[in-house]
């Protein structure tokens, strides 16, 4: 089973990747932003594609040994696209959820996070290109949620039992 967390900057993607780790065995958390800091020289409208073909290769070596895939990163509707094309056949389950707290949410200093500058403004970015708003998968307004409530909004939509999780 492959899961993405999507969403913008500060949606609570990590933290809920940590808990459906928690929740799920057998499983890996694939931050294709560590694969990013691989290559931190580059720039980003170069990395993003390299990064997405990197996450597919890895994802790919987990599902083959049997490993579930949960992937917190922000999706556009191109790169859904292309990680759907690209893990076409893949033999496992793929499901896509959004995490879309209000902007004010994602803007705030959460948990233990402080925003700087840079990371505002993408996530201003994320809202204004629509990444709490795709096409694809369901969509969860988390602002007034606590992280395990949202996970157990995830796990509720996921028959894991079909899964043999």
């Amino acid at each position: 089973m492959i899961i993405f967390l999507n969403g913008s900057i500060n949606s609570g993607k990590s933290t809920a990747a940590k808990l459906l780790a928690e929740k799920i065995s057998n499983s890996a958390i694939v931050e294709i932003d560590a694969l990013r800091d691989m290559i931190a020289w580059m720039q980003i409208d170069q990395a993003v594609p390299i990064n997405l073909e990197n996450a597919v290769a890895v994802i790919r070596i987990f599902t083959k040994h049997g490993i579930s895939c949960i992937v917190p990163y922000p999706l556009s509707e191109k790169n859904h696209a292309y990680m759907t094309d690209a893990l076409a056949g893949i033999g496992t389950p793929i499901h896509y959820f959004t995490l879309a707290p209000s902007i004010e949410t994602a803007l705030s200093d959460r948990g233990g996070r402080k925003l700087d500058g840079v990371e505002r403004d993408r996530i201003k970015r994320h809202y204004a290109i629509g990444i709490h708003t795709p096409s694809f998968g369901t969509t969860i307004d988390n602002s007034k949620r606590t992280p395990q409530e949202t996970v157990e909004i995830i796990l509720a939509s996921i028959d894991l039992e079909r899964h043999n999780i």
